[in-house]
């Protein structure tokens, strides 16, 4: 059944000043703004039915998207262009039946995440100390810390999260392509001590065999190799998979392109028995990949051995359907849709370069 016709659609560039707080600097990205282009197809459907998506991107290139969309094309500067979810229900009434274990175990306890949010590369000590504590009295055991780009600075800092969170708490790493091969190698063995169960995107991460090389030095270590966020098709994640060249695989919503693709790569991880950890954060990514996590554990995996999915505490109040964090855990959404749609009022304000905070900014920065 036919339920409306696409009457109207709207792109618009929108950005978040993250680089103001150094929320989201890495050593790839030292000064990002969160940003996306988003997307609103609206229908003539008499329930009013709409699609919302998003392009993730830093900032720089987001017109570029932009463009590509308001023609009709996919994105590809940031994140190519993740699926159009539709917002809205027949009847104006959401229901979630529960059907299994599985999905009454979700519903209960969540699926669990990890925090990245309190050791962002451009924190100073002071912020990351008083981040952490929070963290750890939020209920989090999982923590990831950014390295990369200065080894002296890398071991001062991933000592002071260690102390802080004990030997017992989970400790992941991640230098967002920074090294090469033998770099990666080197500079891990001499952050081994600090028992980090994965480093994440250890170097180029289309180089297949450099994965693998990274892997086999890295495993007897106890460090594993974490790596997908960049990855833009199955069929890259197939060879990775192949290569013995990752222990824990991380499926971006954003830049894998579309859900059916995805899911493509959760039937492989559950054939090659690797945990998936999915990347997420940035401008709805955790909102998008909530749905994919749950998906993954009822209907494929049904394990939560060694599996996590990140989570970034900031940007959640843009959304009007933001995720559910609870004892450090992802809480299954209860709205219908696929959580993209954005508070309009967020969009006018943040809208570049004419919303209220790009004026502010940019008007400042002249002066």
């Amino acid at each position: 059944m036919v339920r409306g016709r696409i009457s109207r659609l709207s792109v618009r560039d929108v950005r978040f000043p993250t680089s103001l707080g150094g929320h989201g600097s890495d050593a790839m990205h030292t000064d990002p703004d969160y940003s996306a282009a988003y997307v609103v197809i609206e229908t003539d459907a008499e329930d009013g039915i709409k699609g919302c998506g998003i392009t993730f991107t830093l900032g720089k290139g987001t017109e570029v998207d932009w463009s590509r969309e308001g023609r009709g094309a996919p994105g590809n500067s940031g994140c190519p262009q993740c699926g159009v979810g539709l917002v809205g229900q027949a009847g104006g009434k959401a229901c979630l039946e529960v059907t299994c274990g599985h999905e009454k175990q979700m519903l209960a306890q969540g699926y669990p995440a990890y925090t990245t949010s309190c050791a962002w590369l451009g924190y100073s000590d002071d912020t990351l100390k008083q981040l952490c504590a929070q963290a750890l009295k939020d209920g989090w055991t999982r923590f990831k810390v950014k390295v990369g780009a200065d080894l002296q600075d890398d071991v001062r800092r991933c000592q002071i999260i260690r102390d802080m969170i004990g030997p017992e708490k989970t400790l992941m790493m991640d230098a967002n392509q920074r090294w090469d091969v033998p770099e990666a190698v080197e500079w891990m063995s001499k952050l081994a001590k600090f028992k980090p169960l994965w480093i994440e995107e250890p170097t180029s991460p289309d180089d297949i065999l450099g994965h693998a090389a990274i892997s086999k030095a890295l495993v007897p270590l106890g460090i594993g190799i974490a790596t997908g966020e960049q990855c833009h098709n199955r069929v890259i994640f197939k060879q990775l998979l192949q290569a013995k060249a990752l222990q824990f695989l991380q499926i971006d919503s954003c830049r894998l392109g579309s859900v059916n693709e995805n899911l493509s790569v959760l039937l492989m991880a559950k054939k090659f028995e690797i945990p998936v950890c999915p990347h997420a954060g940035g401008v709805g990514l955790c909102e998008l990949v909530q749905h994919l996590i749950i998906f993954d554990y009822i209907s494929v995996s049904a394990s939560l051995k060694n599996r996590m999915c990140e989570y970034v505490d900031h940007l959640h109040e843009h959304f009007k359907y933001p995720v559910m964090i609870q004892r450090a855990s992802y809480m299954p959404p209860k709205d219908p849709g696929y959580s993209t749609e954005m508070k309009e009022e967020s969009v006018k304000k943040h809208q570049y370069p004419d919303g209220e905070v790009w004026k502010k900014l940019l008007a400042a920065q002249e002066n």
